[in-house]
C-alpha cells in the first residue's frame, strides 16, 4: 500500500510495514462494528479473539467480558459440549460439520435467556494459527413469526372442519337422534318388561338391554369422532394404519348422506405404516368423499369407490365417483381457496387438503373426468422409513379386498 503525501519537492513518500498494518486494523475494525451481523473470531482453543458491536448487541457481554473466553459461555451446557467435540474432531481429522456450512443453532445471552441464532462458519490460516471465524445472526422474530404462522395455518384447518361440519349438522343431528330414540324406547321396553314379570329378569329383558347398550355404544362413537374432528390440538404424527383411518373417515361421511349411492371400499391388506396425524387424514378423506357425494347427487347408479394402494415409494389414496366431472372453467381454481362451483360451502375444503398432504411431504392430485367419466382425487404420501416399494393396485369391484356397502 503506498499513500501519497505533498511535500516540497513533490516526492511521494512510502509508508513503512508498521503503519500499513495500523491502516489495515483500523479499516478492518470499521467494517466489523459496522456490520448488522454479529461477527465472532475464535482460536483453536475456541478462545475468543475478536466480538463486534452486533455481537455485543445481541449477547449483551461487552468484548472486554468474552475475548480470552471460551465461545461455549455463549452457548447453552449441551451444545457448548458438542462445539468443543466438534472443533477437536476436525483437528484431528479434518472433517467438516459445520465449517462452511449454515445452520441454526441456540446462544445464550448474558442474563441466560437462550435464542434461536443463524450461524454459519468459516475457517483461515493466519502467521498466528488456525482461526475460524463465526457470523451469527438473532432470528429470533423470523422464528416466532414461524411460529405464529404454524398457529394460524392449524387455525384455519380447524376452521375448514367445523365448516364442514356446519355443513353437516342437520343430519348428524338426525343421525344421533335415531340411536338415542332407540335407546329410550328399548329402555322402555325393558321397564315394563320387568314390571310385568313376576320371575327375575328373564333373557328376553337381557336382549332389550343389551340392544340399547349397543345404540347408546353407536351414538357415543359417533359423537367421540365429532370431538376428535374438531377439537383444537397440536398436529401429532406417528405411524398409522392409513386403511383404519380411510375406513373411520368413511363412515363419518356417509352420516345424513343418501344410502342409495354405491360406496365400494377397495383397500390393499398389506399396506405399508405411514407416518402421518390422524385427524388431519381424515380430514382429507372426508372432504374428498362429501365431495364425491354431491358430484353423483341425483344419479341413479351412482357409486363412490374408495380405494388405497402402493405406487413406488408413496402409499396411495383414491377417490373416485361416476358422476359428472370436473367443469373446464373450474380446473384452474380447483385448489384455490375461497374459491367454489358450490352454491354452498366456503371454497377452503381442496385448498387446506392439499396443503395437509404437502405438509406430510405428499401431493394430492385430480384426474378431472369429463366425457363420461367421473373426477378422481389421488392422496399420495411417502412410505414410512422406506416400505415396500411396488406397483400400482387400484382394485376395482370384486377384486380382493373390496367390498360395497
Amino acid at each position: 500500500m503506498r499513500m501519497g503525501e505533498g511535500s516540497s519537492t513533490g516526492q511521494t513518500r512510502s509508508i513503512g510495514p508498521s503503519l500499513q498494518a495500523t491502516v489495515s486494523d483500523v479499516q478492518l475494525a470499521s467494517v466489523l462494528d459496522t456490520a448488522v451481523d454479529g461477527i465472532i473470531v475464535i482460536d483453536e482453543t475456541a478462545t475468543i479473539l475478536m466480538f463486534n458491536k452486533a455481537c455485543e448487541r445481541i449477547f449483551g457481554f461487552g468484548a472486554g467480558e468474552v475475548v480470552g473466553q471460551n465461545v461455549a459461555m455463549l452457548m447453552p451446557n449441551e451444545q457448548g459440549t458438542q462445539h468443543n467435540w466438534y472443533v477437536d474432531t476436525y483437528k484431528a481429522t479434518g472433517q467438516r460439520r459445520v465449517i462452511g456450512n449454515g445452520r441454526e443453532v441456540r446462544g445464550r445471552r448474558k442474563d441466560g435467556s437462550l435464542f434461536p441464532i443463524d450461524l454459519s462458519v468459516g475457517e483461515a490460516n493466519t502467521p498466528a494459527g488456525r482461526q475460524f471465524i463465526g457470523i451469527l445472526r438473532d432470528i429470533t422474530a423470523r422464528v416466532e413469526d414461524e411460529r405464529r404462522l404454524n398457529e394460524l395455518q392449524a387455525d384455519l384447518i380447524r376452521l375448514a372442519r367445523i365448516s364442514a361440519l356446519d355443513e353437516m349438522g342437520l343430519a348428524l343431528a338426525h343421525e344421533l337422534n335415531q340411536p338415542l330414540t332407540a335407546i329410550m324406547l328399548y329402555l322402555q321396553a325393558a321397564s315394563r318388561e320387568f314390571t310385568n314379570s313376576q320371575k327375575p329378569a328373564n333373557e328376553h329383558a337381557h336382549a332389550i338391554l343389551e340392544k340399547a347398550r349397543r345404540e347408546a355404544h353407536r351414538a357415543g362413537s359417533i359423537i367421540q369422532r365429532l370431538r376428535q374432528l374438531t377439537e383444537k390440538r397440536a398436529p401429532e404424527r406417528r405411524s398409522i394404519d392409513l386403511n383404519a383411518i380411510v375406513e373411520d373417515a368413511v363412515d363419518l361421511t356417509l352420516i345424513g348422506h343418501d344410502r342409495s349411492v354405491r360406496m365400494v371400499r377397495a383397500y390393499r391388506e398389506d399396506l405399508p405404516a405411514v407416518l402421518a396425524d390422524q385427524v388431519q387424514i381424515q380430514q382429507v378423506v372426508v372432504n374428498l368423499v362429501r365431495n364425491a357425494f354431491e358430484a353423483v347427487r341425483g344419479r341413479r347408479d351412482a357409486e363412490i369407490v374408495v380405494s388405497t394402494a402402493v405406487e413406488d415409494r408413496f402409499v396411495l389414496i383414491s377417490v373416485a365417483d361416476n358422476g359428472p366431472g370436473i367443469p373446464p372453467e373450474h380446473h384452474a381454481d380447483l385448489f384455490r381457496a375461497f374459491k367454489t362451483g358450490k352454491q354452498s360451502g366456503m371454497g377452503l375444503g381442496l385448498a387446506i387438503s392439499r396443503t395437509i398432504v404437502q405438509s406430510h411431504g405428499g401431493e394430492l392430485l385430480v384426474d378431472p373426468g369429463g366425457g363420461g367419466h367421473g373426477a378422481r382425487f389421488v392422496v399420495r404420501l411417502p412410505l414410512l422409513g422406506g416400505g415396500e416399494p411396488g406397483a400400482a393396485l387400484m382394485p376395482e369391484g370384486g377384486a380382493d379386498g373390496t367390498h360395497p356397502s
